[in-house]
């Protein structure tokens, strides 16, 4: 990035979106990512690049947080402020990031998740992620991006010999897996592999050890850890402090049932070759032999719901457009995961995002769609770099492209990303920020399902529901439905967070009781202290006291009790936690998040 971008330059960079399909965001973005913001001057052009006013163009700018029109004064430093974030201390942490940053070349701005809710409180500094941040780390923090000390830049699977997977997930490095991932490759007959997160937060940066016996693992593993692994013979799965088993063998693994995350902390994400090898495209080819309407049959008999919040069946939905009039159709994945206690999709992607590309391609397939665009917010850094690198990465094996793996079936994918709204997490909203618009939420009917992007009948699902969909053809749609309860079917990833001894991500089978989760799973609070309340659902969801933790988890048995599941994230607070302060905050928060146009929802 630079500061001294010459006007005709940016503006070169503006025309370069001319005639692109919602060209607004991506030209925001690219010049903001040139010249750290975007000059007023600009806005004339935009808005020739892109038929529209000038104040269309102003709106546009102003509605998203992520925009600039003023150079900003320094590294931008955001602190969570999130309901996770503030079980473990956040709003302490923001108060003192206040005082360290007032007057000094920096901006310290909130911001609501990180997606780093299980080792919370977060930070960011110019889009790098920290965790377990408190009062003094965050005055450091602030220090060191004002004094601009960079950590070295994050290397990929390297090296040959013994197999160390260092994950390159997001949670993991903000933990320091990339020094750990440095460490070891600097060891001669040592092949790094950067793979996802197995889930388990409190473990990371948790490195595993192929053997002959399987893959060792150790946790957490801190870089001044990496020398006496070593003299430990960590190479051979040698006995240290750190050693913790086989890691299928290990409780918090073995007791899931993982389905859609089958592949997340196993394979190295950017490999197709370690993709197939474990599963992949098995479902694509199946899907690739069936007609349109029974490759929605087979979803429909799943049983397979949104998992983004609404769980809305998603054979429906499938159904809807593929009987939809017209030869233009889309594809629109919903990764604009932004409720507190939420960070699945962001796992998938940066763990397995093959698995999603292949969903989204079956639903290409079912509906006659051929483009499909990924949605992800501002937030998520590396899943977009993971997501984009993936997505080339197909095209150039066949998979995308004008010919899916031969078959004569076209479809490809665009990487988009949000800036900032978290409103855009509802569909409407989200089809209006995709094509270059203020997301605002749009009455219905008619349904995106009918006139979605740009006017065309849209499939738009969420990361874990097209996820989904690669095992259900793999396996069938009733292996799939033999999982949950009553209209609740298959897995579902709960992602524990907030005031817990073990927070994560885990992928059971519907129909575990709240307690059994937070008590057993999650082993109660951080702190050790009882729990007083559960947040389930994000800031849209209900905080479930303990005289409700026998509630099943399923969708309509927590409607049954004035709740919702939402995105299956739960923050847990522990007896010190002040509910009407909780009840203000989620308050604040609406009012800072909504689009104002209020009437449809």
């Amino acid at each position: 990035m630079t500061t001294n971008a010459s006007l005709p330059e940016l503006e070169a960079i503006v025309r370069q979106f001319a005639g692109v399909e919602g060209g607004m965001l991506p030209a925001l973005h690219a010049v903001q990512h040139h010249a750290r913001y975007i000059s007023k001057d600009l806005i004339p052009v935009f808005a020739d690049v892109f038929n529209v006013t000038v104040s269309e163009v102003h709106g546009v700018i102003t509605f998203y947080k992520d925009f600039r029109t003023e150079e900003p004064a320094g590294p931008i430093v955001q602190v969570c402020r999130a309901e996770a974030c503030q079980s473990r201390g956040g709003r302490d942490v923001w108060d003192r990031a206040l005082l360290a940053g007032d007057g000094k070349k920096v901006v310290v701005e909130e911001v609501f998740c990180l997606g780093h809710c299980a080792l919370g409180p977060a930070a960011s500094v110019d889009g790098r992620l920290i965790g377990g941040v408190n009062e003094t780390s965050i005055e450091t923090i602030i220090g060191d991006a004002i004094a601009k000390r960079i950590p070295e830049p994050s290397i990929d699977t390297t090296g040959e010999g013994v197999t160390v997977y260092v994950p390159r997930d997001a949670a993991s490095r903000a933990a320091g897996a990339d020094d750990v991932a440095a460490a070891f490759a600097k060891q001669k007959g040592v092949r790094v592999v950067r793979n996802g997160s197995w889930g388990m937060m409190w473990l990371e940066p948790m490195i595993e050890v192929a053997t002959k016996e399987g893959r060792i693992a150790y946790g957490p593993v801190l870089v001044d850890d990496v020398a006496s692994l070593l003299s430990a013979d960590v190479l051979n799965g040698g006995a240290h402090p750190l050693r913790l088993g086989l890691t299928t063998e290990l409780p918090w693994i073995k007791r899931q049932q993982r389905v859609t995350y089958q592949r997340v902390g196993v394979v190295d994400p950017r490999s197709a070759q370690d993709y197939e090898a474990n599963g992949g495209v098995k479902g694509l080819k199946r899907a690739l032999g069936m007609t349109p309407s029974d490759v929605v049959t087979e979803v429909t008999d799943s049983g397979l719901r949104g998992r983004g919040g609404a769980a809305f069946p998603t054979g429906i939905k499938w159904r809807t457009v593929l009987e939809a009039p017209g030869t233009t159709k889309y594809i629109v994945c919903n990764a604009d995961e932004g409720d507190s206690g939420t960070f699945a999709d962001r796992m998938l992607m940066e763990g397995d995002p093959l698995t999603l590309i292949e969903g989204m391609i079956i639903a290409g397939l079912a509906t006659g769609a051929t483009k499909g665009f990924v949605y992800i917010r501002s937030e998520y850094p590396i899943a977009i770099d993971v997501m984009q690198k993936a997505v080339v990465l197909a095209q150039a094996e066949g998979v995308l492209g004008a010919s899916v793996m031969g078959s004569g079936h076209a479809f490809d994918i665009e990487i988009r990303v949000g800036a900032g709204a978290y409103v855009c997490g509802e569909e409407t909203s989200l089809l209006n920020s995709l094509e270059g618009k203020r997301g605002v939420v749009r009455a219905k009917p008619p349904l995106p399902a009918l006139e979605g992007f740009m006017g065309k009948p849209t499939v738009v699902n969420n990361v874990i529901s097209l996820a989904s969909v690669p095992v259900i053809f793999e396996k069938g749609a009733e292996h799939y439905k033999n999982f949950g309860l009553g209209r609740s079917r298959g897995t579902i990833p709960l992602q524990i967070a907030g005031n817990v001894k073990f927070g994560g991500l885990y992928e059971i089978a519907f129909g575990l009781s709240l307690g059994e989760i937070v008590d057993t799973i999650a082993g109660g609070t951080a702190s050790g202290r009882p729990v007083k309340a559960v947040q389930v659902g994000g800031p849209l969801g209900a905080y479930f006291p303990r005289a409700l933790f026998d509630t099943p988890f399923g969708y309509e048995e927590f409607a049954g009790k004035e709740g919702l599941i939402g995105h299956a994230g739960l923050t847990v607070f522990d007896d010190t936690a002040d509910m009407l302060s909780q009840a203000r905050f989620a308050m604040e928060f609406c009012a800072i998040e909504s689009c104002g146009k209020c009437t449809p929802c």
